[in-house]
């Protein structure tokens, strides 16, 4: 029955615009994890953003980073509703660059903290 059941099921590939969407949200939870990570770590001087730093330490990092990030993919989700699609992708590079590899760098050196 079940091999019936995945014979019907049709096989469907992603269009560029959902991919660029996942990695999107891909690079956003990335972001926020290592952002938890570092604050939890290191302290809440060490977010960049003066705004999200306040919000980790007046809410604590795991409800600011978690609301933070939320409303990123909420904007990047209308941005690609809205047919955005390289919008989204300029600014999935832009985290991957500016948010994600210099959190690795951090978290690899001062990790051990």
């Amino acid at each position: 029955m079940l091999r019936a059941i995945a014979l019907r099921l049709p096989t469907r590939r992603f269009t560029r615009a959902e991919l660029v969407w996942l990695a999107f949200v891909t690079v956003q939870a990335l972001d926020g994890v290592m952002s938890y990570l570092g604050v939890h770590l290191l302290g809440s001087w060490i977010e960049a953003n003066p705004l999200v730093a306040w919000y980790a330490a007046t809410f604590g990092p795991a409800i600011a980073f978690t609301l933070v990030k939320l409303f990123a993919v909420a904007c990047g989700t209308m941005l690609y509703l809205t047919a955005r699609h390289r919008t989204v992708a300029v600014l999935t590079l832009f985290y991957l660059a500016f948010a994600v590899v210099p959190w690795v760098h951090v978290l690899r050196v001062y990790g051990n903290v």
